[in-house]
This record gives structure tokens, sequence and C-alpha cells, in this order.
């Protein structure tokens, strides 16, 4: 990830910690400090640091440091947890997240770096989030999706739809096979966190690979993804 020029140093080094030593995507590095900028915001704003007439979206962190940061406290917290669901109709799911991307950077000030000997947020507890069923597709809805692949791709359309269907993959799952992933009876996956599991293919998903495979090796892959599925 790309950090951008307002980013306080402090926060630039927690960014460059958890990309680089927990191996996360710039993406989820990107998300925490959309979080940590937000929290931060709301900080320099309640405690009458930066212009009251200044739009929320356009307060800078780039004074923040780190004895702002020791003098925050579990109180401010939850206030800035109360702002984010009445001022900005976060959700629990998204308030949730908002309060892992603070403990761990507080974590990181507290016990990776020992540069806080306090952390306000160790002990708030998530928001209770609803679960709900999940939703999926009856068998006729299945087969029905699958009839109507047509077209130049219908071969890779169905066999990506099987596998969907059938291994309950991720799209970056998906997104990420490679030729060499695949092997008699299984085929390996990398998900959340650079995990890789091992998941057991069908009849279904053994006869859609066999066709796609053979209508791809057809091609000439010249690029660096020819390994790609």
């Amino acid at each position: 990830m790309n950090i951008p020029s307002d980013c306080p140093s402090i926060i630039r080094e927690f960014l460059f910690y958890i990309e680089t030593i927990r191996n996360l995507s710039p993406r989820t590095v990107h998300a925490y400090w959309i979080d940590l900028r937000t929290f931060f915001r709301f900080i320099l704003r309640s405690r009458g640091l930066v212009n009251a007439e200044l739009p929320y979206d356009e307060i800078s962190i780039v004074s923040v440091d780190l004895p702002l940061i020791e003098s925050i406290s579990t109180v401010e917290v939850y206030e800035f947890l109360h702002f984010t669901m009445n001022n900005r109709e976060n959700n629990a799911t998204t308030r949730s997240r908002k309060i892992s991307s603070l403990r761990s950077f507080f974590k990181y000030l507290t016990i990776k770096t020992n540069k806080l000997s306090v952390d306000p947020v160790k002990n708030i507890e998530l928001p209770a989030i609803k679960k709900s069923l999940p939703k999926y597709l009856s068998l006729d809805e299945a087969m029905a999706l699958l009839n109507s692949v047509e077209g130049e791709f219908a071969l890779r359309d169905y066999c990506m739809l099987t596998l969907f269907l059938n291994c309950g993959l991720r799209l970056s799952e998906l997104c990420g096979i490679n030729i060499t992933d695949i092997h008699e009876e299984t085929i390996t996956v990398v998900g959340k966190g650079n995990k890789e599991r091992e998941l057991y293919l069908n009849k279904s998903c053994k006869k859609a690979l066999a066709r796609y495979l053979h209508d791809r090796n057809k091609h000439a892959y010249k690029n660096k993804d020819r390994n790609a599925l």
C-alpha cells in the first residue's frame, strides 16, 4: 500500500508492520488506515484541536503524535463508537471492524513496541452482531444458473460456477487458483489471512475442470499468468 503523505509517522510505522510482518493485503492495510484516520479525526474535533467549521472528511490528522495517543481514554473510544453509529450510520459489523483496527493499533503500541503502558481499547466489547441464516440457491436455481451459461467462454464460466456452488469458495480464492494447485482429488486454495486449505473435488467439479482444461490447453498462454487457472 502507498502510505498517504498526511499519515503521521507513528501510524505509518504500524501500517508498515501489519503489511510486512503480519503479511496483510494492501486492501486490508488501507482499511486499517481509513479506520484510524476516522478515529483520530473524531479525537481532534471533539477536543477542539481543529476548526469546528472544517468538514469532517477534510480534517488532517498529520499532527497526531505519541503524547496525544497516550492521552486517549476508554470513554473517548465509547464516544467515538456512539458518533460512528449516530452521525455516520455505521452498523454493528462496521463498528466491530473499527474496534478491531483500534485494538491492533494499541496492541502494537503497548505490546510490540512498548511505546504505551495503557491500552484504552483492551476491555471494550464488540457490538452485538445479528446473526442471520446464509443465503443460498435451491437445487433447481443452481441447475438453472449452470444451464444458462453460454458464449465463447462457456466452459470456463461453467467451471467457475461449478467450483463456487460445490466448494464454497470466496471470490479471491477462486481468482487465485493456479494449475499447479489442482490435484487428482483435491484443490488447494489460499484464503483469508493467506491461509491455505485443501478442498475435495466431487464428480461435478472434476468433470467441469477436465472439460475446461482440455479447452484451455488449445490456446497458447504466453503471458506471465499462464499458470493461472
